[in-house]
């Protein structure tokens, strides 16, 4: 029995910024202090507040130490660990408070979550089979296995109204259900994990995978003792390393323990899982492609219908879900369908983890119930926008979501109402925009985005998206027409009525929102050749104003170009033929002589 617990982030976000150094350091400082038998080192998953890494958060305080350094490490040791005083100066600014440090747990950003999908990321090791059944884990498999008809957990999925969390939001029980009840011959059906999140701004199935794959295994083992399949694929993509040695390791201990196999808990029921590593194909998250991948054949999508269900991986009957939606499955059976149904909103039940990123404090992972408003996510959970700036709008949904504007702060969030705003829920990428964000730029990345992870089998897509582009790369260079914002339209619609599967289907949304929301910024681009934002280099000019500018000559010693004269102690002037718009002499100008326009 221990009596402190040292947790250290192993995700990717902290692994990148050497948390693994950090673990080797506590271990030997504790080795050395003669606490080994008093104080543990876990290595677990991500603990939410990416951009604090390394992370190192001390148990039974919940004390939550960010930016850690290796030689952070003894202060720690000696100070906390031995003589029990936190060491303040690497705590997490949010915990400081008058009567002094207060838990992780009850700061803004902990507490308006609720973790039903990332219960146990950040709380157990990853690696060791035993935390994870130390937090129930695999006893929802348990049960199902000795106590359930596959009819009655089909049921409480859907009496839950768990709704797919890979962005499209079927519910989960109906496309079970369908699976059940289908092709009554024998044959093999199968369960597959869609691992791979390829939206920018997307981290949430890798966090689960890093943090708690064990979650994954044992639902896709409910879900195919549910349906009648003995075997389960996770898809996952090979730029998630971490995740993938977790999962290959989660897959053997499962194996080794009897919960992955030949006649688990000795029911009679087999069920084994292999993995499919990707090649970060965008279009491989598109359910049909991503089967098609498993199959060895080029990643590209299928017509719809049939539908998986009907006839999928290999032509059977196959039922696919996203990490995320995998994760709320063995608490909806431990717990209940009415527990899971009390979260959320009505059509939209239970939680949804996001990706925050962007214009935003607390760039990280939050979990929060169906419902919460966009306002509270961006200010209360992540910490609102930084260095005074106004909140501008959110992109949600990635390539194939839109952008929500400061109108629609306080819309709850939840499938419903971000179809209706012009945007969508998707996988849970959130991406925070302030005023010096350009809406038409914006716009043109996610389309070059689209245009480059085009897989080319349907017209719409690979010819469309292309034309768009070109029409949002000629506005940003001041080259637009009016008559191209109609253009614009037409093609959206047109590729979103035509384009095979939803990926193409949904890929003009980022278009056609910021043309809804903010079509003053097109006319600004088109009309008048002027970028609001002050974002697209060809409509820039950088200028210099005599009246303020004291002839330092910092700007003419940074400029790259040479373009700007002028003698010692008189005012400087910028060749506008020259300038390549760097915006070099306005970083290295003291006196606030230049402006950007």
């Amino acid at each position: 029995m221990y009596r402190s617990h040292v947790l250290v982030c192993g995700g990717t976000g902290c692994a990148s910024s050497g948390s693994a150094e950090i673990l080797d350091t506590f271990k030997t400082q504790i080795q050395e202090k003669g606490l080994a038998e008093e104080v543990a080192v876990v290595q677990t998953g991500c603990h939410g507040l990416c951009a604090l890494g390394p992370i190192v958060v001390v148990y039974p305080e919940a004390t939550f130490y960010s930016q850690v350094k290796v030689e952070d490490v003894p202060e720690i040791v000696s100070e906390h660990l031995l003589k029990g005083r936190i060491v303040e100066r690497l705590v997490y600014q949010e915990e400081e408070a008058a009567g002094g440090v207060k838990s992780f747990n009850d700061t803004d950003f902990a507490k308006k979550q609720h973790r039903v999908a990332l219960r146990n990321c950040g709380v157990i090791n990853p690696e060791n089979i035993d935390e994870y059944i130390g937090t129930r884990g695999y006893e929802a498999l348990g049960k199902v296995l000795t106590e359930m008809t596959p009819d009655e957990v089909i049921d409480i999925i859907l009496a839950s109204g768990l709704r797919g969390r890979g962005g499209a939001g079927f519910p989960t029980g109906q496309k079970w259900k369908l699976a059940r009840n289908l092709v009554q011959d024998g044959g093999p059906k199968y369960v597959c994990c869609n691992a791979d999140e390829g939206d920018p701004g997307a981290f949430m199935d890798r966090s689960v995978l890093e943090g708690d794959p064990h979650v994954v295994l044992e639902a896709m083992a409910i879900a195919g003792y549910a349906i009648g399949a003995n075997q389960g694929y996770i898809y996952v993509r090979a730029e998630y390393p971490i995740a993938v040695e977790r999962l290959g390791i989660a897959i053997k201990q499962a194996k080794e323990y009897g919960l992955l196999g030949k006649n688990i808990f000795d029911t009679g029921f087999d069920f084994d899982i292999e993995l499919r590593l990707g090649a970060g194909a965008f279009v491989c998250g598109e359910e049909t492609a991503l089967m098609t991948s498993i199959e060895g054949k080029r990643g590209e999508p299928r017509p719809r219908p049939p539908f998986p269900a009907v006839s999928g991986l290999f032509q059977r009957p196959t039922i696919l879900n996203n990490v995320e939606t995998w994760a709320n499955v063995p608490q909806i059976i431990l717990n209940g369908a009415d527990w899971f149904a009390s979260m959320g909103t009505e059509k939209s039940k239970g939680t949804k983890v996001f990706a925050l990123g962007g214009k935003i404090n607390n760039t990280g992972l939050v979990e929060i119930p169906m419902g919460t408003t966009l306002r509270e996510v961006v200010e209360d959970i992540g910490g609102g926008v930084p260095n005074g700036k106004k909140f501008k709008a959110a992109q949600t949904g990635g390539p194939s979501g839109g952008c929500i504007p400061a109108e629609h702060y306080d819309v709850p969030i939840d499938y419903d109402n971000l179809i209706a705003i012009g945007s969508m829920m998707g996988s849970g990428g959130l991406i925070v925009m302030d005023e010096d964000n350009c809406m038409v730029d914006i716009a043109k990345f996610f389309l070059d985005f689209t245009v480059d992870e085009s897989c080319g089998k349907c017209t719409p897509c690979r010819i469309g998206t292309k034309r768009m582009y070109e029409i949002l790369d000629r506005i940003t260079k001041g080259q637009g027409e009016l008559e191209d914002l109609d253009r614009l339209e037409h093609l959206a619609k047109y590729i979103k009525d035509n384009a095979l599967c939803g990926l193409g289907q949904t890929a003009p949304n980022p278009v056609l929102s910021t043309l809804r929301y903010f079509r003053d910024e097109y006319v600004a681009h088109v009309v008048d050749k002027k970028c609001p934002a002050g974002v697209c280099k060809a409509l820039l000019s950088y200028t210099i104003n005599p009246d303020k500018c004291r002839g330092c000559t910092l700007c003419a010693r940074n400029c790259p170009a040479g373009c700007i004269t002028g003698t010692v102690k008189e005012p400087h002037v910028i060749d506008q033929e020259k300038c390549l718009k760097c915006g070099a002499c306005m970083e290295n100008c003291r006196f606030g002589a230049i402006t950007k326009g």
